[in-house]
């Protein structure tokens, strides 16, 4: 099932490359800004299941990507990726609710697997607030 997910990353060729590895192995299509100032405009003009970024970026870091992705929709996960990666940067984004944290470098495959659980979350997640609220 073809999903929507938007890129944040400050770094032109990490867009190019997360962008390249997933449409070259997926049926996604990608949305990427090298801005994370413009996450509130995207999310309002795409219908997003999935969000990722890099935690350090000018304007606003990953962290604050978390907080606002989920403000406009909690059900959308947000998985981080970064070059600065220590034991506490990771616990403090999923405790600040990222779904999953992802250090530089990467392998394409743990990206590749990274996407595919939070977006099987993210299916759980709606069909269980369906049958929640009453849908058949």
């Amino acid at each position: 099932m073809a999903e929507k997910i938007l890129l944040l990353d400050d770094e032109v060729d990490m867009l190019l490359l997360l962008q390249t590895i997933i449409t070259s192995r997926t049926d996604h299509e990608v949305v990427s800004t090298n801005n994370p100032l413009e996450l509130e405009d995207l999310m309002a003009a795409h219908a997003f299941s999935l969000v990722i970024s890099d935690l350090k970026m000018l304007g606003r870091d990953g962290l604050e990507v978390v907080e606002k992705t989920h403000e406009i929709d909690p059900t959308i996960p947000v998985v981080i990726i970064t070059a600065y990666g220590s034991l506490e940067s990771a616990q403090e984004a999923i405790r600040k609710g990222a779904y999953d944290y992802i250090t530089k470098p990467f392998r394409k495959e743990q990206v590749l697997i990274a996407i595919e659980r939070a977006l099987e979350w993210r299916r759980l997640t709606l069909e269980n607030q369906r049958l929640k609220n009453g849908g058949g």
